[in-house]
């Protein structure tokens, strides 16, 4: 079982450090795949009770930022106090991962965290953030915008 559990914690930290790349290159579609995986390697550690919890808590050492601080978000309840040290450490700097920190953080205080329920019904209920609205390549801009210079005519 131990190995196992080391082998869905070392997933976890995989596709989360995997989804950070794809982000950051611009490949959200990408990431979005990873954040699943990493979501189905917390799952599967869930699935082993406190266990599975204790086990992931080993990256709140893990030497990227993003790591710690995903780990720490997914433990905030487990973990209350070294989670919440884990995000506010991070919370102080600049930047993406800095700024999820203390918006999980936020999200915790006003008590509409909900990554890992006490008593869950089901399956965790996390989805990757998505667009708003679908992005369309193959329709030219219309009116003034991409393309087309102020002051000037299309003729």
């Amino acid at each position: 079982m131990v190995a196992e559990l080391d082998e869905l914690v070392e997933a976890f930290a995989y596709h989360t450090e995997a989804q950070t790349w794809e982000i950051f290159n611009g490949d959200a579609k990408a990431g979005n795949k990873h954040a699943k995986k990493a979501i189905a390697a917390f799952e599967k550690l869930c699935a082993h009770g406190d266990a599975g919890r204790d086990a992931l808590a080993v990256l709140f050492t893990h030497t990227r930022m993003d790591v710690r601080t995903a780990a720490a978000g997914f433990l905030l309840r487990h973990r209350t106090a070294e989670a919440k040290a884990v995000l506010e450490e991070a919370a102080k700097g600049k930047g993406l991962i800095p700024f999820e920190a203390s918006e999980c953080l936020k999200r915790w205080e006003e008590g509409t965290w909900a990554l890992d329920p006490a008593d869950p019904a089901g399956p965790l209920d996390i989805q990757p953030a998505r667009r708003a609205r679908p992005r369309t390549r193959d329709k030219a801009p219309q009116g003034r915008g991409r393309g087309l210079k102020r002051g000037k005519s299309g003729d």
